[in-house]
């Protein structure tokens, strides 16, 4: 039945499937656990759709910034629709959780957010890749340039194997190509990252104006030469 899950998840639009029993979140805090938002939540399914390789070779203020949107915009419908097909295919209740916005969680001084659930944090345990010290999830495959979603379903299954870090032992590029500081050692500053990265046209359309952490990662090199 997990095989034919997953499959039905990358029939929806997905480039990568994993699964994480709800028992691997036993150490997530109040508030941010998949059964904090489904109780009888027995398996998180997190998936991944990656971004075109021609956006990081282009300035990100607008191209990347607008279709970095539009994946997340794909990655959500992609959790609705497969939601859907869950429930029809497997008697499940399936409950899709927001890739990014809305969230409530805000800190107004520090101008950080956390999602409803974390996206990088299911995706690790579901297998899919591991956090790189810019914090950014690295899988072998794609390396950065993935959007990560997740859907929670009742139905009891095997977890999927973790992932081997792919994170280069000694690389501090995404560290040291950041232009305010904002990243250390598998942390990074919001409020600095986010009034550098960040912006508006005179019009008030929303720009991207630095992507260097993911941009610069070597991991992302095997991806974006094939």
């Amino acid at each position: 039945m997990k095989e034919k899950i997953r499959e039905a998840v990358i029939s929806c639009g997905a480039d990568l499937c994993g699964f994480a029993g709800i028992e691997r979140f036993e150490d997530t805090p109040d508030g941010f656990s998949p059964a904090d938002f489904m109780p009888g939540c027995k398996m998180v399914i997190s998936f991944a759709v990656s971004l075109g390789k021609g956006l990081v070779k282009v300035p990100p203020r607008l191209v990347y910034a607008h279709f970095n949107d539009i994946n997340c915009i794909k990655t959500d419908l992609i959790a609705f629709d497969a939601s859907k097909k869950l429930e029809e295919q497997f008697g499940c209740t399936a409950v899709p959780i927001p890739c990014d916005a809305p969230y409530e969680y805000w800190d107004i001084e520090e101008t950080e957010g956390k999602g409803l659930l974390s996206m990088k944090d299911i995706a690790v345990k579901a297998g899919l890749g591991t956090v790189g010290k810019s914090t950014l999830l690295l899988n072998k495959r794609y390396g950065s340039m993935l959007t990560l979603g997740a859907v929670l379903i009742d139905l009891e299954l095997e977890s999927d194997a973790y992932a081997e870090d792919v994170c280069i032992k000694g690389c501090r590029k995404c560290i040291e190509s950041c232009p305010v500081s904002a990243i250390g050692d598998n942390t990074v500053n919001q409020k600095l990252c986010r009034q550098n990265a960040y912006g508006k046209t005179a019009r008030g359309f929303d720009t991207v104006d630095c992507n260097l952490c993911r941009t610069v990662c070597p991991v992302n090199n095997k991806y974006l030469k094939q």
